[in-house]
């Protein structure tokens, strides 16, 4: 059988479960940490239950995600996550699944692991997303989860350092209230209302426009151009006024 025939006949059975996004829908793509907890707690030993170090790895990530090819207009990140909205008309790879997802996780991955000086794995999986509402939604629902996991977080490091095992601080904190653990953090001297903002909200980071000033050598003038940069905002808005901001940058041209 000859190449042209052979591949012909192969490709149809790597590309037969092929799927693309359609035009029109949103893409948002989430990477988590595949067994972050024990690379960051056991093997390398963060600190507990946040740590710069890390965050700043995260973030770093991010910024090569967002200068791969693929046009990422806003990006999202707490604690092992990453979530990235695509430009509306992005259409890398074709839109295919298989693609973005393997590409994504594979860059992140690659990228992380260069930081770590360790083997470090991310998983991907795209949402598609039919109108802006939807769009607002997952944020905010990343959002209020990274909330949620820092008031556990933090609670149930305060179990362990007074010496409890997992199985008892997670046993411990069942059946709490949100007044319940905020009344247990208090009892350890933490006001949780007064934790830095990127443990209880996350980072998030997008496009901003500037002008550079350059010389032009043959006219003799000064010169301006617009480009752009990475913004990493660690002091995000709250509640509906972050699904206003989230809105007004899907929205932004």
């Amino acid at each position: 059988m000859k190449f042209d025939e052979l591949d012909s006949r192969m490709r149809v059975f790597e590309t037969s479960h092929d799927y693309c996004v359609l035009p029109g829908l949103h893409i948002v793509a989430r990477l988590d940490g595949r067994s972050f907890t024990r690379l960051t707690k056991e093997v390398h030993q963060f600190e507990s239950p946040y740590d710069v170090h890390f965050r700043e790895m995260m973030l770093t990530t991010i910024e090569h995600l967002m200068n791969c090819g693929i046009d990422i207009k806003y990006a999202y990140t707490q604690s092992d996550e990453i979530s990235l909205l695509f430009a509306e008309h992005e259409t890398t790879f074709n839109r295919k699944l298989r693609k973005l997802n393997s590409v994504l996780a594979g860059e992140a991955s690659a990228k992380f692991s260069l930081l770590l000086g360790d083997v470090a794995c991310f998983d991907c999986r795209i949402s598609q997303l039919p109108n802006i509402e939807e769009v607002v939604n997952y944020f905010r629902w990343r959002h209020e989860d990274a909330h949620r996991n820092a008031l556990n977080a933090h609670c149930y490091w305060c179990l362990r350092r007074d010496g409890k095992n997992a199985t008892e601080a997670t046993t411990m904190m069942k059946g709490l209230s949100v007044a319940d653990k905020n009344e247990l953090l208090f009892q350890h001297g933490i006001n949780f209302n007064q934790l830095p903002n990127w443990q209880k909200r996350g980072v998030g980071l997008y496009w901003q426009k500037y002008q550079k000033e350059g010389f032009n050598p043959i006219t003799g003038e000064t010169v301006h151009t617009l480009r752009r940069s990475i913004r990493r905002n660690i002091d995000l808005l709250m509640k509906d006024e972050y699904s206003k901001f989230i809105a007004e940058l899907v929205n932004n041209p």
